[in-house]
């Protein structure tokens, strides 16, 4: 039996309908794990995808992306799905810089749009 991963999914406003339609073209890849999504974004995915085994943390600005980069620096998260949006400004836009300078310092499967969290998936199942 294959270890399950731990998988934090996050996207930005802009990006949260992207991300659920990537979550349901790979609910298969997706059930088989364990998830934690951020406030509004694990809602969405939750409730178009309710057998999902997925924690949802506080919103990304008010605390959800830094319990997300705090289970990277402990080691407990193994990949990150995160939906940038770059052509919107966000007001915690150090958070999201912290988050993703964690997972590259951690060395995890960072991903920030559906082509590359695809081929992660791909990568993992072959």
């Amino acid at each position: 039996m294959t270890r399950q991963l731990a998988i934090g999914l996050v996207a930005h406003d802009d990006k949260k309908a992207d991300l659920v339609a990537w979550a349901k073209a790979n609910a298969a890849f997706l059930e088989k794990n364990i998830l934690y999504g951020t406030g509004t974004t694990g809602g969405r995915v939750l409730e178009a995808l309710p057998q999902l085994q997925l924690t949802r943390l506080k919103s990304g600005p008010l605390g959800g992306d830094q319990q997300l980069g705090a289970m990277i620096a402990e080691g407990r998260l193994d990949i990150l799905i995160f939906f940038v949006d770059p052509l919107s400004p966000q007001p915690h836009d150090v958070d999201v810089k912290a988050l993703i300078r964690l997972a590259t310092l951690a060395d995890i499967p960072f991903a920030c749009n559906a082509a590359t969290a695809t081929l992660v998936v791909k990568g993992l199942a072959a």
